[in-house]
């Protein structure tokens, strides 16, 4: 992961301050000002559902008043492990993995960029080459072969997962083809394109469009085609 800039986090840990000020404006009784981790209690917690890829649980949560009271809440979560998201780009070609399969969600037989689930105590930069090789049977030709460009790591959607997704460019200078292995009830389709034919099509899921817009600003910054 890039290095944190000092001066970077000194601003944004001033800004969210201000921030922080001006939204306490409209508390309606609950303090939000604080980290949740330390201030929101867990009173009960069941796992209502256990899937192949995800568990729900059902929550009751005592929010902290700031008249030294709580206000009890119930919450549903879907339990999800991080996952990986990545836009590929071959530099000598100037070209991009794109992907379609079937997306249940959306019913959509969808675009979208190379993703996977992290194993249990896996980095990102290695889950990331492994989805990678196992989903479309590109690996960079060595490690110095590719430069991680890191867009971020985001929740898919915090008000009802906690599944977050590591997010980035992988930038490669050579690549070799090697086996690709699905699981068995996965189909996924993948090819290169050219830049004005991953931005013509409809790519639908957020964290991939996050990606293909960080690009886009690269590209702008390099004077590249856009």
């Amino acid at each position: 992961m890039p290095a944190t800039n000092p001066h970077q986090s000194a601003t944004r840990a001033a800004i969210t301050a201000e921030v922080d000020a001006l939204l306490d404006r409209s508390c309606d009784g609950i303090v939000m000002d604080g980290p949740a981790d330390r201030t929101v209690s867990v009173l009960t917690r069941e796992t209502v559902y256990r899937g192949a890829v995800f568990t729900v649980e059902d929550m009751r949560l005592a929010l902290p008043g700031a008249d030294g009271k709580t206000t009890e809440v119930r919450r549903q979560v879907l339990r999800h492990a991080p996952c990986v998201v990545m836009l590929v780009h071959d530099e000598a070609r100037d070209l991009y993995l794109l992907e379609r399969e079937y997306r249940v969600g959306s019913d959509l037989f969808a675009y979208g960029l190379p993703a996977g689930l992290m194993d249990p105590g896996e980095q990102v930069e290695p889950a990331a080459l492994r989805e990678l090789e196992e989903e479309t049977g590109v690996a960079p030709a060595t490690p110095e072969d590719v430069t991680f460009d890191h867009v971020g790591a985001f929740y898919s959607s915090e008000g009802m997962s906690d599944e977050l997704a590591n997010i980035m460019v992988l930038h490669l200078r050579r690549w070799v083809s090697r086996p690709k292995h699905f699981d068995p009830d996965e189909h996924v389709e993948s090819a290169w394109v050219t830049w004005e034919q991953l931005t013509g099509v409809p790519v639908t899921a957020s964290n991939s469009v996050i990606a293909i817009q960080h690009e886009t600003i690269r590209r702008l910054r390099e004077g590249g085609n856009v």
